[in-house]
This record gives structure tokens, sequence and C-alpha cells, in this order.
């Protein structure tokens, strides 16, 4: 007889029967041949100190995620960067991580360091970048260029971003990815590369990637647009990857189509690393039915976790974590555990469980239990 767990889901308090096939098998395996695939991790604090991270259990997930194949996307977004984790942190997690190597990794390099309240000079976003830039290349990883809010501030044209990111890219041992981080993830970064119109904006960074070529490894867009994702892609010199930062429709743009394929540097991934890792191998044998069958469930899940306002989405994967027993508890930095909404985190075990992802579902339902009775939900 399957378990069952009494839910506060969209129709009201309602019983859940949990899937019956069980959940996917986690296999330890190489990293994908066809496509390379990063997952953006995730941070695990000390609940205690929450504005601490717990380093042993930040690095034991990684670890499970280059057990399974993939590199890492270290010290980006997904773990809370711009919104908790702020330089220092991300300077040691970078040291610690990148040192440690179970995999390929790829760290974010941004301006963080400078002070929000003050406007910064374009001299001083290159030397912030550079700063940045020379701490993960001496800790052996590769570098992303994040999008700077310090840089949109300041830079009155395409211009400054051509100078700006010709500057940082020469300066680099080995081809960094750019990255064009959509405004639903970080407001903040309405205009980047100089324009409000999507077009435009795509063609000063196609301009920057062409210019500096033999030092760009590929571009990360995440617009959450798959038709712009397309066309940038197909307009992308021989060499230069994209890789999808689309977490609402991956499975598409990583199967690709007559003209080509992204790669892949997501969060979902951070979540989905099972089902994600088995459909990898999938498609490096051609067997496509089973890359959908394992991937198509995943989607639902993953447009619910980044669901407006997009940029809580680190919400439900340290939820997804904590029901894993990927970690301990549910607390985050800047107390986010708390950004989304209990029914929220409710239909997420659902979809999360439609997905075969509940890896032990009854320490899932344990736990799901513990957070809706701190909710006052009564089960």
């Amino acid at each position: 007889m399957s378990l069952q767990i009494r839910l506060p889901l969209a129709e009201g308090l309602s019983n859940y029967r949990l899937n019956e096939a069980g959940p996917l098998p986690v296999i330890a395996g190489q990293p994908p041949t066809l496509r390379v695939a990063y997952a953006a991790a995730h941070v695990v604090v000390d609940p205690l100190r929450p504005q601490v991270l717990d380093m042993d259990a930040t690095m034991a997930f990684r670890r499970y995620l280059w057990s399974l194949g993939f590199g890492v996307a270290e010290a980006m977004d997904t773990s809370q960067r711009g919104m908790g984790l702020d330089w220092a942190s991300a300077r040691e997690l970078i040291r610690v991580s990148a040192g440690e190597r179970g995999g390929e990794i790829a760290c974010g390099a941004n301006t963080d360091q400078l002070d929000p309240a003050q406007q910064a000079t374009i001299d001083e976003v290159i030397a912030a970048y550079e700063e940045q830039c020379e701490t993960i290349e001496a800790a052996g990883g590769r570098v992303i260029l994040m999008a700077s809010r310090a840089l949109v501030k300041c830079a009155k044209t395409p211009e400054d971003y051509a100078r700006v990111y010709g500057r940082l890219l020469q300066g680099l041992r080995q081809p960094a990815i750019l990255h064009w981080l959509g405004e639903a993830f970080d407001p903040q970064l309405r205009g980047y590369w100089g324009s409000r119109n999507v077009p435009d904006a795509m063609a000063t960074c196609l301009h920057i990637i062409r210019e500096n070529q033999h030092k760009v490894d590929g571009v990360k867009i995440s617009l959450l647009d798959k038709q712009q994702e397309i066309i940038m892609r197909r307009q992308l010199p021989h060499g230069v990857r994209m890789y999808t930062g689309d977490d609402f429709d991956y499975a598409e743009l990583i199967r690709g189509d007559e003209v080509g394929h992204s790669d892949a540097l997501l969060g979902i991934f951070d979540g989905i690393a099972p089902a994600a890792a088995l459909a990898l191998r999938a498609l490096d044998v051609g067997d496509l039915v089973q890359y959908e069958e394992l991937l198509a469930p995943t989607v639902p899940l993953s447009r619910h976790i980044f669901q407006a306002p997009t940029y809580f989405y680190k919400t439900g994967l340290v939820f997804l974590a904590y029901l894993n027993g990927r970690q301990r508890h549910f607390v985050m930095l800047g107390g986010q555990q708390s950004a989304r909404s209990i029914t929220h985190l409710a239909e997420l075990f659902v979809l999360a469980d439609k997905a075969r992802l509940l890896v032990d579902p009854d320490l899932a339902c344990h736990r799901m239990r513990l957070v809706l009775e701190l909710a006052g939900v009564e089960g």
C-alpha cells in the first residue's frame, strides 16, 4: 500500500497518495559525452548562525552532484549571490570548492564587493571584476562573468559594456562563460548590455563575443524565453557554446533541433539531479524516448519552483534538498525559507513525487509533516 499524506493543495486540505512507481535510482556516473552540464548549486547554512555557511554540508552537496557526473557552477545566483551570500563568503566557498575539484567547476565573478549605495565608475567595476577573476583562476576554476548591478548603473552605452568585457576577457588565463541574467531573476539588471530591447542587447553581447571569440567558452542566457535563446544560439561563432539557463524549457533546448542544441548551466539541476543525469546518459546513446520520459515530469516541477517572483526559486531548491535528506534543516541565508507559502511548498512536494524525485518517500513525508505542523496545518 502506497504512502499518503494530507496536504494544503489548491482544492483545500486533501489526502495525497504518493507515486507507486517509487523514486528514480541515484546512480553515480561519468560526465555526459554529448552535452556539457553544470548544476548551479545552493548553499547550506549553520541553522544556529544562519549568516554563516555550513561548509561541510555545502561541500557534501557538491560531492553528490559531482558523483552524478555534473560540473558545478559555484557562487552563482543559486547560492543566493546578491541575496544573502556576500563576496567574503563567496570567496571562501570558491577557494574550498575549486580546491577540491571533484569535477569541472566554473565560478561566478561579479562586482558585489562594491558598496551598492555608492555610484561606481567603469574603472572601479573593472577592478572589482578583476579581483574576483584572479581569485577564481588562482583557485583553479573557470570564470563565469556574472551580470553586474554596479555596471548596469554606471554604463551609459553598449560601448561601455564592450570596454569592460573586452578588458576582462583578454586578462583571463582560460576562456570564460558570459552570463546574461534576465530581469525576472534580478530586476536590478534591467537594461543590461545597454538596452531594454532584447534584440539590441543581444546584438551587443554577440559583438563582444565575436571580438573576443578565443577567450569565450560560451554564454549562458537566463531570459526564460526559448525563442530568444534559439535565435542567439544560431548566431554564435563556431566553437562558442550556448549554455541554457532556461528553467522552463531546458528539456527541449538541451535536446536541440536540426540546427543545434544548448548545453546546460542550470539551477534546476540542483533539484532534479537524478533525473537529469539519467536523461543525459540516455541522450548520449540516442534514446530520445527515455530522455523525454525522464525529463518531461520534471518540467512542471521546475516551472513551479521558478514561478514569479522567480528570484525566490532558491527556496524551492533548498526545500527539496531538505525533503531528500541532503541537509538536516530548512533554514536559509536571510531567512528566505519563508519566501514561499506553505501551499507552494505542498504543491512542490506533489510535483517532486510525480517526477519520482523524492529519494526516500518515508523521510520526505516525515519532513513535510514537520513543516506543515510548524505552519499550523493540521494533518
